[in-house]
């Protein structure tokens, strides 16, 4: 994972509340968070959770992946490593987060998104969300715990996952090491 490609998002979320002709304490409480920690974000000064950050973009009619696109995206065909756009979702108490690196240019994908969720460990989801589409992922390294409907699965390394992404679902890493997950998603609401 290359640090020096970490998106700061808050710009691109303040623009789309905007467009939307929101106002910072009304997307605030649309989304069930303070307005100073909204502006907080969007002046990337914190990052969200992944949970919170899944409202926000739901709110504001955008994906998490809307927030990747970069103006040299276009026509893609190969992203190496070291140009791939990193998200860093909030660290928790216990954490230091996940981080998700796009495997695709989002800009382009119209009914498929990919990441690589590095869990780090005490981070995860936060919660659960649901969301139209399809999920499925594949643990590359460490564990993960993965809860969906409210059943909890213990997967590592070689183990992969589907379900249909309406059914409430989170995850958490528990380890003392790093998970590594292929995540794909469809469409896009990532």
């Amino acid at each position: 994972m290359n640090s020096q490609n970490q998106l700061r998002i808050g710009a691109k979320l303040k623009h789309a509340r905007k467009v939307k002709k929101l106002r910072l304490k009304g997307l605030a409480e649309a989304v069930g968070c303070s307005e100073s920690m909204l502006s907080k974000v969007e002046n990337d000064k914190i990052s969200p959770s992944l949970q919170m950050l899944h409202r926000i973009v739901s709110e504001l009619g955008i994906t998490i992946g809307d927030l990747t696109y970069r103006v040299d995206d276009e026509d893609r065909i190969v992203m190496r490593h070291d140009e791939r756009p990193v998200i860093n979702m909030a660290p928790g108490r216990d954490s230091d987060g996940t981080e998700l690196e796009w495997l695709i240019p989002q800009d382009q994908a119209d009914l498929l998104a990919a990441s690589i969720h590095f869990v780090k460990p005490g981070g995860g989801s936060m919660g659960t969300i649901s969301h139209d589409g399809e999920e499925m992922g594949y643990i590359l390294d460490g564990e993960l715990e993965l809860e969906v409907d409210g059943k909890t699965y213990f997967l590592k390394q070689g183990d992969s996952f589907y379900f249909a992404s309406d059914r409430p679902h989170g995850y958490r890493n528990t380890k003392a090491a790093v998970a590594k997950i292929l995540w794909v998603t469809t469409p896009p609401t990532f």
